[in-house]
């Protein structure tokens, strides 16, 4: 008897494994890496956004794995995910903290989802498309959270009673990751390599933690790429495995970002610039805002010694002149209109953006208006007597 008690005694102190601490908890970073992987693989980029298209294999062990760690039904989280691109920022996005406050989202994103999902409309008008075969209609749907009751038993007969701890850490790591932090804090702090529509951030360059979705501002730029990360410096992990399945026949990338081309400088702009500067209008504002910083740099002493502006309106407007300007309320506005009526430049600067800006929203004009548009805005911009300005548009006649 004594030898027995001693036996289940070690079984649940130690489980079949009898791991070491270290061991336990390197299981419990690589098992929930492959949940974040087959959330960004599988359900963002393949299932919500159909960017890529994925073998049966790694698809059918991408929704056995979620249904083992997360009890996410694929339908629900596509739809959902679809509808805040569709409604972002709005009351109806299912969770945005510019709506509903950063609180709310970074703390109660997996309760914002739940109820979401009881939305019989967001499911019908979103969740088209997604898996609807035997398993997951009679096993995935009809019993999700038993695949994360069999997740805990696994857990426990591998590392005892220490293994409940390592359930509750993969059952937490999709809310607080992807729920909380990305959409949360990917609206609300973080930088912006593009000014898209939203207010989505990049929380770190180095997409690993969290799959490659920490690159939140270029995801929301290019929907549909497969390839999240989009400077030299950004890693996107996610991307990784993908062309490594694409590699052996497991993957097919179906769209990626456009990457900008360059050809020689064209004295006057042809049609060919005209569709590359409009493909590539999100780098085109990119390195006009980096051409307006340069150009704030150098007025910024004469704004402070002639208007005698105080410094911390000069650093809040730098900020409202990066922005895009049909973003700006009445106050921003105004404040901004201010510290413009001081310098040529910048109001020069300022209101070719917009200009450039109509170029690609005027959807009444022939394309042999807009190359003419394009042509003036040049050559224009390259009379103005502002060096940066000359050398930006300059750049805008290689786009090919």
């Amino acid at each position: 008897m004594s030898t027995f008690i001693d036996t289940a005694v070690d079984f649940l102190s130690n489980g079949l494994t009898r791991a070491t601490g270290w061991q336990v908890f390197i299981f419990t970073m690589v098992v929930t890496h492959i949940t974040i992987a087959s959330v960004t693989i599988f359900l963002h980029r393949c299932q919500a956004h159909r960017a890529l298209e994925l073998h049966a294999i790694p698809s059918h062990f991408f929704r056995f794995w979620l249904w083992l760690t997360t009890g996410q039904v694929t339908k629900e989280w596509a739809a959902i995910h679809r509808k805040h691109h569709a409604k972002c920022e709005t009351e109806e996005d299912p969770h945005s903290p510019v709506t509903r406050g950063i609180k709310k989202v970074l703390f109660e994103g997996a309760e914002l989802y739940r109820a979401e999902c009881k939305n019989m409309e967001t499911m019908e008008k979103y969740g088209h498309g997604t898996p609807d075969d035997w398993m997951e209609r009679n096993v995935y749907t009809r019993f999700s959270w038993q695949g994360v009751a069999l997740m805990l038993i696994i857990d426990l007969m591998l590392f005892g009673v220490i293994g409940a701890t390592v359930w509750a850490v993969q059952m937490a790591w999709i809310p607080i990751t992807a729920a909380g932090i990305i959409n949360g804090i990917g609206h609300y702090w973080g930088y912006r390599n593009y000014d898209c529509t939203d207010a989505s951030r990049n929380i770190l360059p180095i997409g690993i933690l969290i799959g490659g979705e920490e690159l939140h501002n270029n995801h929301h730029t290019f929907g549909t790429s497969a390839k999240l990360s989009s400077k030299w410096y950004e890693f996107d992990i996610g991307w990784m495995y993908i062309r490594c399945m694409e590699i052996v026949g497991l993957a097919k990338v179906k769209k990626v970002a456009p990457e900008p081309k360059f050809k020689e400088i064209k004295a006057v702009v042809d049609l060919e610039t005209l569709q590359a500067v409009i493909t590539n209008r999100y780098d085109v504002m990119a390195k006009y805002t980096k051409s307006l910083r340069r150009t704030w740099r150098d007025e910024v002493a004469n704004l402070r010694e002639k208007a005698m502006f105080e410094a911390q309106m000069l650093k809040s407007t730098k900020k409202l002149l990066q922005r895009e300007p049909t973003k700006l309320e009445a106050p921003q506005q105004q404040q901004l209109s201010e510290v413009l009526a001081h310098s040529r430049a910048l109001k020069t600067m300022h209101d070719m953006r917009v200009e450039l800006g109509l170029i690609w929203e005027r959807s009444t004009v022939s394309r042999e208006q807009l190359v003419q548009q394009l042509q003036d805005w040049c050559v224009r911009a390259e009379a103005s007597g502002i060096q940066t300005l000359r050398e930006f548009s300059l750049r805008l006649r290689t786009y090919a």
